[in-house]
């Protein structure tokens, strides 16, 4: 499992121009900030699977919402294993219960 906050949600100010034959793709220099989002992401070592979400901030709250869908989508009787960091949203009284 592995989260990724702050992440610049940056879009082309202008519409990227396709290649042609001889002619590399063009896009513009600048760019329009849409915002931060944050990415939580759990991989399935076994098969690949990722189960991810993206939140528009990162709290407690919405990793334990993340830790809920989680329960939601491994099968019963399987056991899970998360490596954490020592992150401040993971040792919050909500999300240890």
């Amino acid at each position: 499992m592995d989260e990724k906050s702050q992440i610049q949600a940056l879009d082309q100010s202008q519409p990227v121009l396709p290649m042609m034959p001889g002619v590399p793709e063009r896009r513009s220099h600048d760019y329009v900030r849409a915002g931060n989002t944050t990415v939580l992401a759990a991989l399935e070592a076994a098969s690949g699977k990722v189960i991810r979400s993206l939140h528009r901030r990162h709290r407690a709250m919405e990793f334990k919402k993340f830790l809920a869908r989680l329960d939601k989508e491994v099968p019963a009787g399987l056991g899970v294993y998360l490596i954490l960091g020592n992150y401040t949203t993971h040792k919050t009284p909500a999300v240890g219960k």
